[in-house]
C-alpha cells in the first residue's frame, strides 16, 4: 500500500472483523511539530498481551485464509523509516488502539491519500458500524479540526440506505468539504 489512507482502511477493516460497534479514526497533520499522526480506536474483542506483541510480525496472522499478515508490519516499517513509529494497546473484551506517527516532512513518507474516499467506503461498506472521523490541521498561524459522526445522519435517514445516490452525494460532499476547509490551516501565511 502506497498511501496512509489505505493502511487506515485496512486497520479499520480489522476493527470491523473484531466485532467493533464503534470505530474512531483520527488523523492529525501538524506542520509546527513536523508530525503526521493517525489512530484507529475500536470497542471490538481486543487482544491479549501475547497477540499484541506478535501482531507486528509478518509471519503471524489470526486469519485462516493465509499464513502471513503484512498490513501492520509494513505500516510499522514505513513509520519507523520516517522517524516515527507504530504503537498498539489492547485489552481483551474492551477494544484496541493503534497509533502511528511519521515525520511530516520526511522525504520517504508516503502520501496521506484520499481520506474522504476512504471514509466513504467504510461508511457505505459497514453501515452497521458507528463511525467517527476526526481530522486536525496545525499550521504556522492556525489550527482547525473537523469531525464527522455518522450517527446523526443515520438517525435522520431512518430507513433510507447510505447507498442511495442522493445520500452518497451528500456524504461525499460533507467529507470532502470538511477536510478541505480544515486543511486551509496548513496553508502558508501570505
Amino acid at each position: 500500500m502506497r498511501e496512509i489512507a489505505l493502511h487506515l482502511l485496512d486497520l479499520a477493516e480489522n476493527s470491523v472483523s473484531a466485532g467493533a460497534h464503534t470505530i474512531v479514526m483520527s488523523v492529525c497533520e501538524d506542520l509546527l511539530g513536523d508530525r503526521l499522526s493517525a489512530s484507529i480506536q475500536d470497542d471490538g474483542r481486543g487482544m491479549n498481551a501475547e497477540t499484541v506483541q506478535r501482531v507486528t510480525d509478518p509471519f503471524y496472522t489470526s486469519r485462516t485464509t493465509r499464513k502471513v499478515g503484512l498490513g501492520i508490519p509494513l505500516f510499522k516499517a514505513a513509520a519507523d523509516e520516517c522517524r516515527g513509529g507504530l504503537r498498539i494497546s489492547s485489552t481483551l473484551g474492551q477494544g484496541t488502539l493503534v497509533e502511528v506517527e511519521f515525520q511530516h516532512s520526511h522525504i520517504d513518507r508516503m502520501p496521506l491519500g484520499n481520506l474522504p474516499a476512504t471514509w466513504l467506503n467504510l461508511l457505505v461498506g459497514h453501515p452497521e458500524t458507528h463511525w467517527i472521523f476526526r481530522y486536525t490541521a496545525r499550521g504556522q498561524q492556525t489550527e482547525d479540526s473537523f469531525e464527522f459522526d455518522d450517527q446523526p445522519v443515520k438517525e435522520t435517514l431512518q430507513d433510507l440506505p447510505l447507498t442511495h445516490p442522493d445520500v452518497l452525494g451528500y456524504l461525499r460532499e460533507s467529507l470532502e468539504d470538511g477536510l478541505r476547509e480544515t486543511r486551509q490551516a496548513l496553508a502558508e501565511p501570505a
